[in-house]
Parts: C-alpha cells; structure tokens; sequence
C-alpha cells in the first residue's frame, strides 16, 4: 500500500492509519473534534498527498481540458484555479477535479486519489500530439493549511498568503513550492506541492509556525458542513451535476463529453435530486442508511456529527424530487427518525 512521503512525521506524531484511496494515510492524531475546532478556530495542517496530480503542457492543451471536463477552463486565466468535472457520456461524474492554471498552455489537473491512473489516462488518450501529460504525484509531497489564522502561518514560512482560488509560486529554504488557495474545508488558506524529499522539512516548519496536525477524519466533517460532496458517495459515474446541485460547474457555452446528455436532463427534468439535510434528534445518519420524503424514497450518501451545530446532518438523493414541503425521515437503525430539510452550507460561508 502506498505511503506518502510525510509519513515519518505521523507516525512520529502518533497518528491512527486508515486505507484511504488505497493509500495509508492518517485518520487522526488526537482527536477529530479537536481537530475538527483547530481548523474552525485557528489553523490546521493536512497530508493530502494521496490526491492525484499530473501536468498537462503544450500546444492544444487548452482545447483538450475544454473538451474532457464540464467548466471551462477558458473562462480562467493564467494563474487562477477551477473546480470542474470529468464526466462520461450519460453525465455522470467520473471525478470532481481541480485545476491549476499556470499560463495559456500548462496546468495541473488534481483528480481525487483513487481516480488518478483513471482520469490521467483518459487525457493520455484524448491528447494531441502536441501535448504532453506527465504524473507529479510519485515527485511532490501536497499538503493543505486551512483555517482562519492559516494567513500567519502562510507569511511565517512562505513570506506570502495565496489569494482565494489563485496559484503562485514560492520558496521553501531554497525548494521550490506551488500554492493555490484552494481548499476542501470552507476556511481560508491553500494547498501547497513542494518535492518530496523537502516534505517533511515544510511540514514540521508549519507545526513550528502553529498549525495543528489534522487527519482525514476532520477533513470529513469539515467538508460535510459545507456541503462539499465527496466522490464515491455523493458523486459518482451515475450521478450528474445536476441531480447534485452542481449545475453552476457546467460551462454550457462549450462543447464537453457529456454535455448532451445534461441538455437533455434539463429538458426533461430530473429522476433524483441531492437534499441536505438536518437530523431533529441526537442521532446521526450514516452513508447507506434510507431516507424518505413523502412519496419519494432514496439513501444517505453522506451524513456525520456537525461539531458547530451539535446536531447530525447529511446529503442523501430522493426519488422522484421530493417536493419542497415534504417532511424527510432518516431510518436509523430500524427506526424512522425525522430531519428537517436544509440550504448548503450548513454552516454559512466561511
């Protein structure tokens, strides 16, 4: 099972491991809800080394992001960040992607780990002959410092802070590092590749700076709150953006894989929809667990415990659409429990 390069630091700091996207990646140091409050509160630090990563350069490479992911690239420029999609033919997601654009003709397209081999070669195939793709993943160490002191940190040990969904370059004691404000918590701060040989280096400088050391487990429930989906739950080949929501990551205005199969959804309407959703009681939801509304009937994709609200809360998608009034249960354990619908994020903008 792959490690990331920052592994001795974890286990130096006590960390429980868990198999994430194949990889062993930690789960926690302390505690989730502690972590969980560092990054709300003050700031924390995050291996995110199991993300993909791989450069798309030269002549054409514009056109082929355009053609193979749902947003447009185009409508970025040079030094900007985009969320988009990789969909397939019917306008399910293969994966949710983020890409760094570093000028008219080179990017760095970052799918979610366990889709990387998939998604690069899916743009190996499509490419021209003008275009080269190459893996940084095996090369670079990818962390992210989020939370609302992370701008100290940042000027600390970079001497910058990366503006929201821009990339820049750095320096780290004389290695090179890419930033992008980017994140996957809902705070301000950013995402930063440096190699990997100068990972661990980087790493104990942020802790030294007055990050907190956060697994996966915090990652989670911070995403939750904000609504962010995850994919192989929330997303996946049989879900569009549509049906979650996501219709503000289309660029309709250029041609993609998929794009005639969302034209026509949004003629005809939708089979499903995602509803987030609030429990009324103490107990919590769990992916996999049925939920209904009404005459419509479905299944929790994601659902843990908020930290800021105290209550559970959850995503799940309804078939046919439940209508806006409609009561939502949740059966836990055997047992219908009420929720109450909600608007994303659950929490209000960071």
């Amino acid at each position: 099972m792959p490690r990331s390069p920052l592994h001795t630091v974890h286990v130096r700091l006590g960390a429980r491991f868990v198999d994430f996207a194949g990889w062993e990646m930690p789960v926690r140091y302390d505690s989730v809800l502690s972590e969980h409050q560092a990054v709300r509160e003050a700031v924390g630090v995050f291996d995110v080394s199991h993300l993909g990563r791989f450069l798309v350069e030269g002549s054409g490479s514009t056109d082929l992001l355009r053609g193979l992911l749902c947003n447009d690239i185009a409508d970025v420029d040079p030094g900007a960040a985009q969320y988009t999609m990789s969909l397939n033919e019917e306008g399910g997601v293969l994966d949710d992607i983020i890409v760094w654009r570093w000028s008219d003709e080179r990017y760095w397209v970052i799918p979610n780990g366990a889709n990387d081999d998939g998604i690069r070669a899916r743009f190996r195939a499509a490419a021209p002959s003008g275009v080269t793709i190459e893996s940084i993943r095996e090369d670079t160490a990818l962390v992210a410092l989020q939370g609302p002191d992370s701008p100290h940190v940042f000027t600390t040990v970079f001497g910058l802070v990366p503006e929201h969904f821009r990339v820049t370059t750095g320096d780290f004691r004389g290695t090179p590092v890419r930033i992008a404000g980017t994140g996957y918590t809902g705070e301000r701060g950013g995402e930063i590749a440096i190699a990997r040989e100068a990972g661990v280096a980087m790493f104990d400088a942020l802790l030294d700076a007055g990050a907190t050391a956060c697994g996966l487990g915090a990652r989670d429930t911070l995403r939750l709150e904000m609504g962010y989906p995850l994919w192989g739950q929330d997303l996946d080949e049989t879900i569009t953006p549509l049906e979650a929501g996501l219709r503000w990551v289309v660029g309709w205005d250029h041609d993609f894989v998929g794009k005639a199969a969302l034209e026509r959804q949004a003629r005809q309407g939708l089979a499903k929809h995602q509803v987030a959703f609030v429990m009324d009681g103490r107990q919590i939801a769990r992916h996999g667990y049925p939920m209904r509304a009404g005459t419509s009937s479905g299944t929790v994709t994601s659902g843990n415990y908020s930290p800021v609200l105290g209550r559970g809360i959850g995503l799940g998608y309804l078939s046919p659409p439940a209508k806006p009034g409609a009561a939502i249960e949740v059966q836990v354990r055997g047992k219908w429990v009420s929720a109450h619908r909600s608007k994303l994020p659950f929490i209000g903008r960071r």
